[in-house]
């Protein structure tokens, strides 16, 4: 299979990246996240506990293969995974490294009860918007034991764990399909008066546990994986997920502990509307993620960028496509961006020479609309 890679620019920038939930990077809330969740889980199972950090880079085999994701599965696609060579990627998910870990547990001796618990940054596409960035935090939780784990325990699970999270807040779970597991749930609590997904789980599928050389006759296991950005800023009522990496210190010095956070400015919103031609089937990941390659630190003045609709060509009136610039096979896309910085003000010039940088990026036309600026 042909792939697009990541050039050695893109990978180092990946790489270099500050992993919120390592400690030897600094200290941040997010660790004290993970701490409450692992405490909470073996507080109540008793059992040992492996938090785990690896790689980022990782096998297409252990990322894809050994997680049961068939072979034509559409998050394999370059538009959704970073590929670092034909057979690498930067992992997609804390998920990947459970494999590995099960390895280890059917040649090392295992114990009867454990605790897996990868924990580190991943690397997706993504919309740009508050509550979603292009490398996302990770933690996956495994129970693993000799004996029968079922659907019983997998339920006190998603207790603890939205216990740990989001004390005394409603939580409900739905149903979800993942390759890795049976009966999967997505899990949600209700904050503020609306439902935030904080993660999903299931009981380990048989074919992965022996596939490592565990017998599912004898050893059985739970499953979940958890979004760490929207865990903290669901411990910390926090509505912008920008917040979490602020260096602004009134901010920063907020993320060394649980307590709410205290908004330090409500700076309104600079809207601009953008009409571009684009190919079909861009959406707002190939979008999001196109600006934040192109526009770097800047892309943080982005709180939102959203798809409000797509014509094809064809559907414009001519003065429409005469004004775009657009051509046969391509489409129009209503952009709307967001610009509010999370600590500073930002100027009417300001908003307008971003909107064109924006523009310029995804705008695929032949004619161009520029702000006056």
């Amino acid at each position: 299979m042909s792939v697009v890679t990541l050039s050695p620019a893109r990978l180092a920038a990946a790489l270099a990246l500050r992993d919120l939930s390592n400690p030897t990077a600094g200290p941040h809330a997010m660790q004290l996240v993970v701490t409450s969740l692992v405490d909470a889980l073996r507080t109540a199972w008793g059992c040992q506990v492996l938090v785990h950090r690896a790689d980022p880079v990782v096998s297409v085999h252990d990322n894809y293969e050994r997680l049961r994701y068939p072979a034509d599965a559409v998050t394999r696609d370059a538009r959704y995974t970073r590929y670092v060579s034909a057979t690498t990627v930067l992992r997609t998910h804390t998920t990947a490294m459970i494999p590995p870990l099960l390895d280890h547990l059917a040649t090392n001796g295992q114990p009867a009860d454990v605790l897996l618990a990868p924990v580190g940054l991943v690397y997706r596409r993504d919309t740009i918007d508050r509550l979603h960035v292009g490398e996302p935090h990770q933690l996956d939780l495994w129970r693993i034991r000799r004996g029968d784990l079922d659907a019983a325990d997998l339920e006190h699970m998603i207790a603890l764990v939205a216990g740990a999270l989001a004390p005394g807040a409603p939580y409900c779970t739905n149903p979800a399909t993942h390759p890795y597991t049976l009966q999967g749930r997505e899990i949600e609590v209700r904050i503020q008066g609306r439902w935030v997904e904080i993660g999903e789980c299931g009981l380990a599928h048989p074919e992965v546990l022996r596939d490592a050389g565990l017998d599912p006759a004898s050893w059985s296991g739970l499953a979940m994986g958890l979004g760490l950005d929207r865990a903290v800023m669901l411990r910390k009522s926090i509505e912008d997920i920008r917040l979490l990496r602020a260096t602004d210190p009134r901010i920063a010095d907020q993320m060394l502990d649980l307590t709410p956070y205290r908004p330090v400015s409500a700076r309104p919103p600079v809207r601009r509307d953008l009409s571009i031609a684009a190919a079909p089937g861009t959406d707002a990941e190939a979008l999001g993620d196109r600006v934040r390659e192109a526009l770097g630190p800047r892309a943080a003045i982005i709180e939102d960028l959203t798809i409000l609709a797509e014509t094809p060509m064809e559907a414009l009136p001519p003065q429409a496509v005469a004004r775009i610039g657009i051509r046969p096979g391509q489409v129009n896309l209503l952009v709307r961006l967001v610009l509010r910085h999370p600590t500073q003000t930002l100027t009417d010039p300001d908003a307008n020479r971003l909107r064109d940088d924006v523009y310029a990026l995804l705008h695929e036309g032949t004619m161009h609309q520029w702000c006056a600026c």
